[in-house]
């Protein structure tokens, strides 16, 4: 399978998630998470931050990652590594190809005209959400 990432930024209060405008396919023209590919004897982490600094400028020092969950698409054969990181302090952006900005959480999230991922945008972030308010206790939610 290859393997993909993508990387889920918040502010610190977490009403806030970095995204993305994709200027090329899939889902050119909508929002999207940064993230890309894991390169051959890469760990998973190291892909991670070396995907997310060289999309945003955010670095190891700005933000710790968690790997928080795997999405495989088996008939794709692609597994897509989902971290997630709140930023420690305020940082400038520094765009590669992507246009970056920051955008609500809300529920603008589960328009599929102007966001990528087939409604997986909104169920990556409540899941971390929920996580992140309950532990691993998800009957609380």
């Amino acid at each position: 399978m290859r393997k993909l990432n993508l990387i889920v930024i918040f502010n610190k209060d977490l009403t806030k998630a970095l995204f993305c405008i994709r200027a090329k396919d899939p889902y050119k023209g909508k929002y999207n998470f940064v993230g890309g590919k894991v390169e051959k004897d890469e760990s998973n982490d190291n892909a991670a931050y070396r995907e997310l600094f060289e999309e945003t400028g955010i670095s190891h020092n700005d933000v710790k990652l968690e790997h928080f969950m795997d999405l495989n698409y088996f008939k794709y054969e692609n597994n897509l590594q989902v971290y997630y990181g709140i930023l420690e302090h305020k940082v400038n952006l520094i765009e590669e190809k992507n246009k970056l900005e920051w955008l609500n959480i809300n529920e603008e999230l589960l328009n599929n005209e102007k966001f990528a991922g087939n409604y997986n945008i909104p169920h990556i972030i409540r899941q971390i959400k929920i996580y992140l308010k309950n532990g691993t206790e998800m009957d609380k939610y």
